[in-house]
């Protein structure tokens, strides 16, 4: 992409925002302010069940210090670990909300591929058709896994064919399929990141190299947007192939 040039009379507000002209990311306190904020009005309990296993822990050692007089040591673990266990409550809860909004949603799947750990690296959309029915492919320590959204017939036809293309240069490597949903042979989007997870561990990092090499000669995909896509959106026409 080219450079745009500068412009040396930008306006006051532009350089408040920084030189890129984009406003600076919520720091991590708003952040969390704002999740809160999600979480309470989806889940109004929640918050308050953290708050009161925080108090609950401490209040322990606090009973556990009068007991044996060991203040210094009880308070210094117990409000440590209270902590940590309400904001770990507070987390599983915002992440059960994100997954229930997600749900339903397309491109919901890629939305979690996004946030997968470890040695993962996802490509989006490298299938899709005119009814928004989509395929994505991670690529990881078990080999390929293709991620379809949409409706479970259309989608058999899309994911046997990218098997297809990705077997010209996967060679032996294990190709893996999973169709995003709430129906018979289907994995919820809550369960997508855990059942990816547990797939066997079939190739080294090496041969994961090796293997994202090798797919890099493969035809560019479309680029999809990120995130879940508003329903009813059609898909641009592709290119017509030449014969």
């Amino acid at each position: 992409m080219a450079k745009k040039p500068k412009d040396t009379q930008a306006p006051p507000a532009a350089d408040a925002k920084g030189k890129s002209g984009a406003e600076k990311p919520p720091g991590r306190f708003k952040q969390v302010g704002m999740v809160a904020k999600v979480v309470h009005k989806q889940s109004p309990r929640s918050i308050p069940i953290a708050v009161a296993i925080f108090v609950g822990l401490v209040a322990l050692s606090v009973v556990g210090a009068l007991l044996t007089g060991g203040w210094l040591y009880w308070l210094t673990l117990g409000i440590p670990v209270a902590f940590l266990a309400g904001f770990i409550f507070f987390t599983r809860s915002a992440q059960r909300i994100q997954y229930k909004m997600l749900d339903g949603q397309l491109g919901a799947g890629m939305a979690v591929l996004d946030n997968m750990r470890g040695d993962w690296s996802v490509e989006p959309g490298v299938a899709a058709n005119r009814q928004m029915d989509i395929v994505h492919r991670a690529v990881g320590r078990p080999g390929v896994v293709l991620v379809g959204e949409g409706d479970p017939g259309r989608l058999k036809g899309l994911i046997a064919g990218e098997k297809k293309r990705v077997a010209r240069v996967a060679y032996n490597t294990p190709i893996y399929d999973v169709r995003v949903g709430n129906g018979d042979d289907q994995v919820a989007i809550a369960d997508l990141q855990r059942h990816l997870v547990k797939l066997p561990r079939n190739l080294s990092k090496a041969e994961v190299a090796e293997l994202r090499y090798r797919l890099k000669a493969l035809p560019a995909a479309m680029q999809m947007p990120k995130g879940p896509i508003p329903r009813g959106v059609k898909m641009p026409k592709g290119p017509k192939a030449q014969g």
